[in-house]
Protein backbone atom coordinates (compact mmCIF):
# COMPACT_ATOMS: atom_id res chain seq x y z
CA UNK A 1 0.00 0.00 0.00
CA UNK A 2 1.33 3.12 -0.70
CA UNK A 3 0.33 5.99 1.83
CA UNK A 4 0.73 10.13 1.43
CA UNK A 5 0.99 12.16 4.79
CA UNK A 6 1.33 15.63 4.71
CA UNK A 7 2.27 17.73 7.73
CA UNK A 8 1.19 21.71 7.80
CA UNK A 9 2.43 22.20 11.87
CA UNK A 10 4.67 21.23 14.78
CA UNK A 11 2.56 19.33 16.90
CA UNK A 12 1.65 17.50 13.58
CA UNK A 13 4.95 15.57 13.14
CA UNK A 14 4.35 14.60 16.64
CA UNK A 15 0.81 12.88 16.14
CA UNK A 16 1.81 10.99 12.81
CA UNK A 17 5.63 9.83 13.85
CA UNK A 18 4.26 6.82 15.18
CA UNK A 19 1.69 6.45 12.26
CA UNK A 20 4.60 6.72 10.00
CA UNK A 21 6.76 4.82 11.59
CA UNK A 22 3.58 1.80 12.05
CA UNK A 23 2.82 1.55 8.12
CA UNK A 24 6.77 1.97 7.65
CA UNK A 25 6.77 -1.31 9.98
CA UNK A 26 4.24 -3.15 8.33
CA UNK A 27 5.78 -2.97 4.47
CA UNK A 28 4.13 0.15 3.87
CA UNK A 29 5.28 2.70 1.51
CA UNK A 30 4.84 6.13 3.26
CA UNK A 31 5.52 9.30 1.54
CA UNK A 32 5.86 12.74 3.63
CA UNK A 33 5.30 15.94 2.47
CA UNK A 34 5.41 19.16 4.72
CA UNK A 35 4.35 23.09 4.74
CA UNK A 36 7.82 25.54 5.94
CA UNK A 37 6.09 26.63 9.26
CA UNK A 38 6.85 26.98 12.63
CA UNK A 39 9.29 24.38 14.11
CA UNK A 40 7.28 22.01 11.24
CA UNK A 41 10.35 20.96 9.16
CA UNK A 42 13.17 21.48 12.20
CA UNK A 43 10.81 18.34 14.00
CA UNK A 44 11.33 16.26 10.87
CA UNK A 45 14.97 16.37 11.06
CA UNK A 46 15.40 15.58 14.40
CA UNK A 47 13.09 12.58 14.19
CA UNK A 48 15.23 11.69 10.77
CA UNK A 49 11.43 11.44 8.89
CA UNK A 50 12.07 11.67 5.25
CA UNK A 51 9.96 14.34 3.95
CA UNK A 52 9.38 17.08 0.94
CA UNK A 53 8.91 20.57 1.99
CA UNK A 54 5.98 22.02 0.04
CA UNK A 55 4.97 25.36 0.32
CA UNK A 56 4.57 27.96 3.02
CA UNK A 57 2.44 29.86 5.76
CA UNK A 58 0.61 32.77 3.81
CA UNK A 59 -0.63 34.71 7.12
CA UNK A 60 -3.38 34.75 9.11
CA UNK A 61 -5.73 36.53 7.37
CA UNK A 62 -8.74 34.97 6.31
CA UNK A 63 -7.93 35.76 2.60
CA UNK A 64 -4.28 34.80 3.30
CA UNK A 65 -5.63 31.55 4.22
CA UNK A 66 -7.35 30.77 0.78
CA UNK A 67 -5.35 31.90 -1.24
CA UNK A 68 -2.72 29.61 0.89
CA UNK A 69 -4.92 26.38 0.75
CA UNK A 70 -5.22 27.25 -3.30
CA UNK A 71 -1.85 27.66 -4.03
CA UNK A 72 -0.23 25.07 -1.89
CA UNK A 73 -3.22 22.35 -3.06
CA UNK A 74 -1.82 23.10 -6.35
CA UNK A 75 1.71 22.13 -5.69
CA UNK A 76 0.85 19.22 -3.78
CA UNK A 77 -1.36 17.79 -7.20
CA UNK A 78 1.44 18.43 -9.08
CA UNK A 79 4.03 17.09 -6.89
CA UNK A 80 1.60 13.71 -6.33
CA UNK A 81 0.71 13.32 -9.91
CA UNK A 82 4.66 13.03 -10.52
CA UNK A 83 4.73 10.23 -7.68
CA UNK A 84 2.30 7.53 -9.61
CA UNK A 85 -1.06 6.47 -7.25
CA UNK A 86 -1.28 6.69 -3.81
CA UNK A 87 -3.72 4.28 -1.97
CA UNK A 88 -4.60 7.18 0.63
CA UNK A 89 -4.00 10.48 1.81
CA UNK A 90 -3.71 11.32 5.70
CA UNK A 91 -3.50 15.10 7.35
CA UNK A 92 -3.76 15.93 11.15
CA UNK A 93 -6.23 19.54 9.94
CA UNK A 94 -4.37 20.22 6.53
CA UNK A 95 -6.80 21.03 3.95
CA UNK A 96 -4.02 21.23 1.56
CA UNK A 97 -4.03 17.23 1.23
CA UNK A 98 -7.18 16.46 1.55
CA UNK A 99 -8.32 19.34 -1.47
CA UNK A 100 -5.64 17.96 -3.53
CA UNK A 101 -6.70 13.79 -2.74
CA UNK A 102 -10.08 14.90 -3.96
CA UNK A 103 -8.81 16.57 -6.81
CA UNK A 104 -6.72 12.67 -7.56
CA UNK A 105 -9.74 10.77 -6.49
CA UNK A 106 -8.06 9.00 -4.01
CA UNK A 107 -9.32 8.55 -0.55
CA UNK A 108 -8.40 10.68 2.55
CA UNK A 109 -8.25 11.02 6.39
CA UNK A 110 -8.63 14.26 7.95
CA UNK A 111 -7.86 14.11 11.97
CA UNK A 112 -8.19 17.10 14.68
CA UNK A 113 -9.06 17.37 18.09
CA UNK A 114 -10.15 20.79 18.35
CA UNK A 115 -13.52 21.64 16.62
CA UNK A 116 -14.24 25.31 16.41
CA UNK A 117 -11.82 25.74 13.38
CA UNK A 118 -14.85 26.27 11.27
CA UNK A 119 -12.71 27.42 7.91
CA UNK A 120 -10.45 24.33 8.47
CA UNK A 121 -13.27 21.70 8.91
CA UNK A 122 -15.90 22.85 6.19
CA UNK A 123 -13.25 21.73 3.77
CA UNK A 124 -12.16 18.51 5.58
CA UNK A 125 -15.09 17.32 7.02
CA UNK A 126 -16.66 17.71 3.19
CA UNK A 127 -14.18 16.06 1.31
CA UNK A 128 -12.32 13.59 3.52
CA UNK A 129 -13.61 10.17 3.49
CA UNK A 130 -13.09 9.98 7.39
CA UNK A 131 -12.93 12.53 10.25
CA UNK A 132 -10.67 11.09 12.95
CA UNK A 133 -11.69 12.50 15.92
CA UNK A 134 -11.61 12.22 20.24
CA UNK A 135 -14.56 10.62 21.48
CA UNK A 136 -14.85 13.89 23.95
CA UNK A 137 -16.00 15.87 20.98
CA UNK A 138 -19.93 15.38 20.53
CA UNK A 139 -20.96 14.55 17.03
CA UNK A 140 -23.41 16.99 16.58
CA UNK A 141 -21.27 19.62 16.86
CA UNK A 142 -19.75 18.07 14.10
CA UNK A 143 -22.57 17.85 11.85
CA UNK A 144 -22.68 21.43 10.19
CA UNK A 145 -19.09 20.90 8.81
CA UNK A 146 -19.96 17.32 6.59
CA UNK A 147 -19.00 14.65 9.24
CA UNK A 148 -22.13 12.87 9.42
CA UNK A 149 -21.32 9.16 8.47
CA UNK A 150 -17.67 9.85 8.21
CA UNK A 151 -16.99 9.79 12.27
CA UNK A 152 -14.30 7.54 13.39
CA UNK A 153 -14.32 8.45 17.75
CA UNK A 154 -10.76 7.43 19.83
CA UNK A 155 -10.48 7.43 23.83
CA UNK A 156 -8.90 9.57 25.67
CA UNK A 157 -6.49 12.19 23.82
CA UNK A 158 -4.11 11.91 20.87
CA UNK A 159 -1.00 12.70 22.42
CA UNK A 160 -1.97 9.66 24.84
CA UNK A 161 -1.19 7.89 21.84
CA UNK A 162 2.00 9.40 20.47
CA UNK A 163 3.70 9.39 23.73
CA UNK A 164 3.00 6.16 24.49
CA UNK A 165 6.55 4.88 24.34
CA UNK A 166 8.09 8.24 25.18
CA UNK A 167 10.58 8.08 28.27
CA UNK A 168 12.07 11.74 29.08
CA UNK A 169 15.62 12.30 28.30
CA UNK A 170 17.47 14.69 30.89
CA UNK A 171 19.92 15.66 27.94
CA UNK A 172 17.51 18.21 27.56
CA UNK A 173 18.11 19.89 31.06
CA UNK A 174 22.19 19.86 29.93
CA UNK A 175 21.29 21.47 26.69
CA UNK A 176 19.57 24.51 28.26
CA UNK A 177 21.58 24.69 31.31
CA UNK A 178 18.99 23.88 33.52
CA UNK A 179 19.28 22.78 37.26
CA UNK A 180 17.32 19.77 37.73
CA UNK A 181 17.01 20.80 41.53
CA UNK A 182 15.31 24.30 41.22
CA UNK A 183 11.61 24.90 40.12
CA UNK A 184 10.88 24.56 37.03
CA UNK A 185 7.84 26.64 34.25
CA UNK A 186 7.43 26.10 30.58
CA UNK A 187 5.68 28.04 29.24
CA UNK A 188 4.28 28.15 25.12
CA UNK A 189 3.28 31.37 23.97
CA UNK A 190 -0.29 32.12 22.43
CA UNK A 191 -0.52 30.97 18.66
CA UNK A 192 -1.13 34.42 17.35
CA UNK A 193 -1.27 33.14 13.95
CA UNK A 194 -4.54 31.09 14.07
CA UNK A 195 -7.77 32.43 13.17
CA UNK A 196 -9.36 31.42 16.41
CA UNK A 197 -7.32 32.85 18.42
CA UNK A 198 -6.68 36.16 16.73
CA UNK A 199 -6.11 38.29 19.64
CA UNK A 200 -3.39 39.05 22.20
CA UNK A 201 -3.77 37.52 25.61
CA UNK A 202 -3.60 39.68 27.94
CA UNK A 203 -3.78 37.26 30.86
CA UNK A 204 -0.53 35.93 29.62
CA UNK A 205 1.56 39.16 29.60
CA UNK A 206 0.39 39.79 32.95
CA UNK A 207 1.57 36.18 34.22
CA UNK A 208 5.13 36.49 32.19
CA UNK A 209 5.50 39.52 34.05
CA UNK A 210 5.17 37.31 37.31
CA UNK A 211 7.40 34.36 36.25
CA UNK A 212 9.63 37.07 35.23
CA UNK A 213 10.01 38.72 38.71
CA UNK A 214 10.12 35.57 39.84
CA UNK A 215 13.06 34.27 37.60
CA UNK A 216 15.02 37.66 38.63
CA UNK A 217 14.75 36.63 42.65
CA UNK A 218 16.13 33.01 41.24
CA UNK A 219 13.20 31.64 42.97
CA UNK A 220 12.36 29.49 39.57
CA UNK A 221 13.53 28.77 36.21
CA UNK A 222 11.83 30.21 33.09
CA UNK A 223 11.68 28.33 29.67
CA UNK A 224 9.77 29.75 27.54
CA UNK A 225 8.65 28.25 23.60
CA UNK A 226 7.43 30.62 20.98
CA UNK A 227 5.99 29.41 18.13
CA UNK A 228 7.28 31.82 15.27
CA UNK A 229 10.57 33.73 14.24
CA UNK A 230 9.39 37.33 15.00
CA UNK A 231 8.05 35.54 19.06
CA UNK A 232 11.79 34.29 19.49
CA UNK A 233 13.14 37.69 18.53
CA UNK A 234 10.75 39.30 20.91
CA UNK A 235 10.87 37.23 23.56
CA UNK A 236 14.79 36.96 23.23
CA UNK A 237 15.76 40.67 24.67
CA UNK A 238 13.79 40.01 27.68
CA UNK A 239 15.98 39.41 30.60
CA UNK A 240 15.25 36.04 33.31
CA UNK A 241 13.93 33.69 30.64
CA UNK A 242 15.61 31.10 28.59
CA UNK A 243 14.36 30.84 24.83
CA UNK A 244 15.63 28.12 22.88
CA UNK A 245 17.03 28.90 19.39
CA UNK A 246 15.84 25.31 17.76
CA UNK A 247 13.59 23.18 17.89
CA UNK A 248 13.96 21.28 20.91
CA UNK A 249 13.04 17.77 23.28
CA UNK A 250 10.35 19.31 24.24
CA UNK A 251 7.97 16.22 25.77
CA UNK A 252 11.56 16.28 27.82
CA UNK A 253 11.37 19.23 29.11
CA UNK A 254 7.68 18.94 29.72
CA UNK A 255 8.28 16.18 31.85
CA UNK A 256 10.51 17.58 33.91
CA UNK A 257 8.64 20.70 34.38
CA UNK A 258 7.34 21.26 37.90
CA UNK A 259 4.42 23.44 35.91
CA UNK A 260 3.21 24.12 32.23
CA UNK A 261 1.49 27.02 31.03
CA UNK A 262 0.06 27.48 27.85
CA UNK A 263 -1.93 29.51 25.65
CA UNK A 264 -2.25 26.77 22.76
CA UNK A 265 -3.70 23.40 23.37
CA UNK A 266 -0.99 20.95 22.27
CA UNK A 267 1.70 21.59 24.84
CA UNK A 268 -0.87 21.73 27.96
CA UNK A 269 -2.37 17.63 26.79
CA UNK A 270 0.98 16.80 26.51
CA UNK A 271 1.66 18.04 30.01
CA UNK A 272 -1.69 16.04 30.97
CA UNK A 273 -0.57 12.62 29.21
CA UNK A 274 2.71 12.92 30.98
CA UNK A 275 1.66 13.96 34.14
CA UNK A 276 2.70 17.87 34.77
CA UNK A 277 0.36 20.02 36.64
CA UNK A 278 -0.73 22.24 33.71
CA UNK A 279 -2.67 25.60 33.26
CA UNK A 280 -4.31 27.08 29.70
CA UNK A 281 -4.21 30.92 29.30
CA UNK A 282 -6.08 29.75 26.01
CA UNK A 283 -8.67 32.82 25.49
CA UNK A 284 -10.61 31.29 22.36
CA UNK A 285 -13.61 29.26 22.73
CA UNK A 286 -13.45 26.06 24.77
CA UNK A 287 -13.13 22.79 22.79
CA UNK A 288 -15.10 19.48 24.08
CA UNK A 289 -11.50 18.24 24.92
CA UNK A 290 -10.45 20.83 27.25
CA UNK A 291 -13.87 20.92 28.52
CA UNK A 292 -13.53 17.31 29.49
CA UNK A 293 -10.02 17.73 31.16
CA UNK A 294 -10.84 20.81 32.99
CA UNK A 295 -13.97 19.09 34.67
CA UNK A 296 -11.90 15.90 35.05
CA UNK A 297 -9.54 18.42 36.80
CA UNK A 298 -6.85 17.28 34.95
CA UNK A 299 -6.41 21.01 33.34
CA UNK A 300 -6.96 24.02 35.14
CA UNK A 301 -8.07 27.12 32.84
CA UNK A 302 -6.60 30.87 34.36
CA UNK A 303 -9.29 33.72 33.89
CA UNK A 304 -7.28 35.77 35.96
CA UNK A 305 -3.17 35.22 36.63
CA UNK A 306 -3.93 35.39 40.14
CA UNK A 307 -5.62 32.19 40.06
CA UNK A 308 -1.98 30.93 39.96
CA UNK A 309 -0.37 30.10 43.25
CA UNK A 310 3.27 30.42 42.10
CA UNK A 311 4.67 30.65 45.74
CA UNK A 312 2.20 27.62 46.65
CA UNK A 313 3.71 25.94 43.50
CA UNK A 314 7.54 26.50 44.45
CA UNK A 315 6.55 25.67 48.00
CA UNK A 316 5.07 22.67 46.86
CA UNK A 317 8.10 21.52 44.56
CA UNK A 318 11.16 22.86 46.73
CA UNK A 319 13.06 20.31 48.33
CA UNK A 320 11.06 17.42 46.83
CA UNK A 321 12.97 14.51 45.44
CA UNK A 322 13.64 13.88 41.33
CA UNK A 323 12.72 9.98 41.71
CA UNK A 324 9.36 11.35 43.92
CA UNK A 325 8.54 13.56 40.85
CA UNK A 326 8.97 11.11 38.64
CA UNK A 327 6.75 8.00 40.28
CA UNK A 328 3.81 10.99 40.94
CA UNK A 329 3.71 11.78 37.24
CA UNK A 330 4.28 8.39 36.07
CA UNK A 331 1.25 7.07 37.98
CA UNK A 332 -0.72 10.28 36.28
CA UNK A 333 0.03 8.72 32.80
CA UNK A 334 -2.01 6.93 30.21
CA UNK A 335 -0.48 4.86 27.87
CA UNK A 336 -2.58 4.51 24.44
CA UNK A 337 -1.99 2.00 21.66
CA UNK A 338 -0.83 4.19 18.45
CA UNK A 339 -2.21 1.52 16.34
CA UNK A 340 -5.94 2.47 17.18
CA UNK A 341 -5.15 5.55 15.45
CA UNK A 342 -3.41 4.16 12.39
CA UNK A 343 -7.05 2.05 11.98
CA UNK A 344 -9.20 4.95 12.37
CA UNK A 345 -7.07 6.72 9.74
CA UNK A 346 -6.92 3.71 7.14
CA UNK A 347 -10.41 3.35 7.88
CA UNK A 348 -12.11 4.42 4.66
CA UNK A 349 -10.17 1.75 2.75
CA UNK A 350 -12.97 -0.72 4.94
CA UNK A 351 -15.48 1.52 4.49
CA UNK A 352 -16.19 1.44 8.06
CA UNK A 353 -17.33 4.32 10.78
CA UNK A 354 -17.09 3.47 14.60
CA UNK A 355 -19.65 5.91 15.12
CA UNK A 356 -22.33 8.41 13.44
Amino acid sequence: MRVWIDLTNSPHVLVMRPVIEALRDQGHEVQVTARDFAQTLELLERFQLKHKPIGHHRGERLAAKAVGIASRSSALLYWALRQGRFDIALGHGSNDVTVAAKLLRIPSSTMFDYEWATLQHHVNCHLAAAVVVPDAIPPERLSKYGANGKIQAYEGLKEEYYLADFEPDEAILVELALDRSRPLVTVRTPPEVSLYHRFESDIFAVLLRRLRAAAAEHRVQVVLLPRTEEQRSELEAVEGFTVPRKAIDAQSLIAYSDLVVSAGGTMNREAVALGTPVCSTFAGRLGAVDERLIAEGRLRLLSDPDDLDLDGLLAATTGRAAAAKEIIRERNRIRRDPQLLVQALLSPLRGTTTRQ
